[in-house]
């Protein structure tokens, strides 16, 4: 049977990067009928090898250590890793790509590297299509709002609303969907690291309530209390990746010319609390309370308590 003729559900579909986005798509591509699901990740083989083996046997993946293999035997391949990796990822799995077959790139990487990608792809036959996540994906799941741009973009938006995704095509040029993505991020990442830094700050000094109620009267369609615990959580736990995403996000910035000085500021502060959760400084990262305080205070004032560095 020829691929177009193939049933979106009787794909086989290739995942490169098994943490928690890839996770979770296996999960929910199973649950909705997906039989042959294959995951490549760069912890296979390695120390920590074992929790993907194991989500692996529950969820019926089979684990593929090699991308390019990976893509040799899938109709559809979904890459979901570091920002920083995806043109790296791009060049290891080109030459398994078939021709003719789908490369969905999910990661938050600038207009430029997406373009870099694409041209790996492109160069053994495969249909690249870029797609930016819009928000979290563990609330949403595989139902997270997602853009999907280049030539082929419109091509393979049905067979993904036919598995679940809520995608959407942004636009036939490539490099619309992740420049949509990366610009909000200045915001919405930006937002989360000037709210740690504001409200650790106002703790130190006391006046917390007092600014709080200011930002409530400024912006009272918040919730700033919620907000605060939730952006703490967020950080603490994907400081490290989020530092990442917000470097290619200053990427986004310096490629139309512009100095990206609040880019890189935030992706400082991120990568610093990450390291601050690398130190121990908010609890052992295994213990089911990490980060999961509903009052941004008791971080906080973890923060303010830690050894000089």
């Amino acid at each position: 049977m020829t691929q177009t003729a193939t049933p979106w559900q009787d794909w086989t579909i290739g995942l490169i990067g098994y943490g928690e986005v890839g996770r979770i798509l296996a999960e929910d591509l199973a649950a909705r009928g997906v039989t042959r699901l294959l995951a490549s990740d760069i912890k296979l083989g390695g120390p920590d090898e074992q929790p993907l083996i194991d989500h692996a046997a529950r969820h019926g993946v089979a684990l593929i250590a090699d991308p390019a293999r990976l893509a040799a035997a899938a109709d559809l391949v979904i890459v979901a890793v570091t920002a920083a990796q995806a043109v790296a990822v791009a060049e290891a799995a080109a030459p398994g790509v078939r021709a003719g077959g789908w490369y969905l790139d999910l990661n938050s990487a600038s207009p430029g590297a997406k373009a870099r990608a694409a041209e790996r792809v492109a160069a053994v036959g495969g249909r690249f299509v870029e797609g930016a996540v819009m928000t979290s994906v563990p609330p949403y799941r595989i139902k997270v709002p997602l853009l999907l741009g280049g030539p082929d973009a419109a091509g393979l938006e049905p067979g993904l609303t036919a598995l679940g995704f809520a995608a959407t095509v942004a636009d036939a040029r490539l490099g619309v969907a992740s420049a949509t993505k990366m610009c909000r991020s200045v915001m919405i990442k930006g937002l989360e690291a000037m709210v740690i830094e504001s409200f650790t700050a106002a703790r130190a000094y006391g006046v917390e309530d007092a600014v709080l109620a200011s930002l409530a009267e400024t912006f009272p369609g918040i919730d700033w209390e919620q907000t605060g615990a939730y952006f703490f959580q967020r950080v603490i736990q994907h400081g490290a990746r989020r530092a990442e995403e917000m470097r290619e996000v200053a990427q986004t910035v310096r490629e139309i010319g512009l100095t990206p000085w609040s880019a890189s500021g935030t992706a400082d502060r991120q990568a610093w609390v990450a390291e601050q959760a690398g130190q121990g400084v908010f609890g052992p990262k295994d213990s089911p309370a990490f980060a999961r305080s509903d009052d941004w205070r008791v971080e906080a004032d973890r923060i303010l308590s830690r050894p000089p560095s």
